[in-house]
């Protein structure tokens, strides 16, 4: 009599019996990975070969900024402390006592000679005539007056334009500067901020104004941008 194949046993052999008389249960497989299987991805663990990110530096941070067009912080010559312009450092700008004493030597100096010419030339006099009535050059004196201020501010604006300061203010060691980027200005620009010392003269508001303004500044100093700040 023949038997129908076993599928189980497709050649034929005879099994082993099994001693304990029980199919052992299968274990399922694990899936292997690189067969069908997705792979997870390791995280890097420093330390071992996998390189550790840098700490962050602030030069290269601060040079970024500059490539990318970041506001860089503008550093002043000149200051204690850095830029006085931001957070107004204390004792950067120079007092009203340095600034009135710088400019009563200034006007001194370059003005002795100037006013000496003119009391000889045209002094204030009056005449009597001959009728009795009085005759004055009061006028022309003060014309003259006039032009002979403007000749000291002049002098006063070329030499801050050529040597940084005046003679009054290297000896009270304060300097004139641009408020923009705290360079010396140019002579042109500085005989202009002193002829508009005018302004500062009316009632000497304008002189007075360093008082109580947060720059110190006079009218002048407001219209060319400038401040006085004390040399290191």
């Amino acid at each position: 009599m023949s038997y129908p194949p076993d599928p189980n046993n497709p050649y034929g052999q005879p099994q082993q019996p099994n001693p304990y008389g029980q199919q052992p249960p299968q274990q399922p497989q694990q899936p292997q990975p690189g067969y069908g299987y997705p792979q997870q991805p390791q995280q890097p663990q420093p330390g071992y070969g996998y390189p550790q990110q840098p700490p962050a530096d602030p030069y290269a941070q601060q040079q970024q900024q500059q490539a990318y067009g970041y506001p860089q912080q503008p550093q002043y010559p000149g200051y204690p402390g850095g830029d006085p312009y931001a957070g107004y450092v204390q004792n950067a700008y120079a007092g009203w006592g340095g600034r009135a004493v710088a400019r009563i030597i200034d006007t001194f100096v370059i003005g002795i000679i100037p006013w000496i010419i003119l009391f000889a030339a045209d002094g204030p006099s009056s005449t009597i005539n001959a009728d009795g009535s009085v005759s004055s050059n009061v006028g022309s004196f003060q014309l003259g007056a006039f032009f002979v201020n403007i000749l000291v501010l002049i002098g006063i604006g070329v030499m801050k334009g050529t040597m940084g300061q005046s003679l009054g203010q290297k000896a009270v060691n304060i300097h004139t500067v641009r408020e923009a980027d705290g360079q010396r200005l140019e002579i042109g620009p500085a005989v202009v901020r002193e002829i508009a010392h005018v302004l500062d003269g009316i009632c000497c508001i304008g002189y007075l104004w360093p008082l109580w303004d947060a720059k110190k500044q006079t009218f002048a100093d407001k219209i060319m941008n400038t401040v006085v700040a004390k040399s290191n």
